[in-house]
């Protein structure tokens, strides 16, 4: 059963579900993608891994995802930043290992960013990035859309976009999402995470284009960056072989 684990002071006050699994190593962090939750295929088979080797491993949900409390809408890359450094302040005791999926990985290398210049006890000692979505508000969404979806957007403050991953739920591309997004970006000046990053990209992922992937590698100048680019990897990369590079990248680094 999931832990409680509340952030936010009064009218934001939420509560967000947490499993913990204690043991030796350093301790592996999943941080889950946009409208994806801590249960997904990718964190089950990464905790079975730390189950069979005794490694601690951390995984969550992101407000208005999964078993955590509030609404999607509410959601906004500052609100899903501030849940993880908090829930990895209230579980975490050294340096981890975050592995991050699609917009995961954007909140990694913030996450990265914000730890090392307030807890550097808690600075990863590692980076996993699958399919990351680094910028994905600006460069995924926004500059993809059509004038009518821009216009949709402005206007109402919303845009429910069709997801091949989820047919009976669009899911709603909020105005504020946008806008707070652009607080964020990280393209454009050099990336810096002081630890190694590995790199897992599919070639056939219609979400992040694997030139994506390598747009991120040059923003990494400092970094010991590895990337495995997947011929026939899809955005999910949930084939059994897809998923025994992804514990073969945490055991390299771990």
């Amino acid at each position: 059963m999931p832990q409680s684990h509340s952030v936010g002071q009064g009218p934001d006050a939420r509560h967000i579900a947490v499993l913990s699994r204690d043991g030796k190593g350093p301790p592996v962090v999943w941080l889950g993608g946009f409208k994806s939750d801590m249960r997904s295929t990718k964190a089950a088979v990464i905790d079975e891994w730390a189950e069979r080797t005794g490694r601690a491993f951390l995984r969550f949900d992101y407000s208005g995802h999964g078993e955590s409390e509030g609404a999607f809408e509410a959601g906004t890359i500052s609100r899903w930043l501030e849940e993880t450094v908090s829930v990895m302040e209230g579980f975490v005791t050294s340096r981890p290992i975050l592995v991050g999926s699609s917009m995961g990985g954007w909140i990694s290398l913030l996450a990265a960013r914000r730890l090392t210049e307030t807890r550097p006890d808690l600075a990863p000692a590692g980076i996993i990035l699958i399919a990351p979505a680094v910028d994905m508000t600006e460069r995924l969404m926004w500059d993809r859309f059509p004038e009518e979806i821009r216009k949709t957007v402005e206007e109402t403050g919303v845009y429910h976009r069709p997801s091949a991953y989820s047919p009976e739920e669009p899911y709603p591309i909020t105005k504020k999402l946008i806008e707070d997004g652009r607080s964020h970006l990280l393209f454009g000046r050099p990336v810096q995470t002081g630890c190694p990053v590995h790199i897992l990209q599919g070639m056939e992922d219609p979400d992040v284009p694997w030139s994506h992937a390598l747009q991120l590698v040059e923003h990494l100048p400092g970094d010991s960056v590895s990337l495995t680019l997947i011929k026939d990897g899809d955005h999910r990369l949930s084939r059994p072989e897809d998923l025994e590079r992804l514990i073969q990248a945490i055991e390299a680094i771990a």
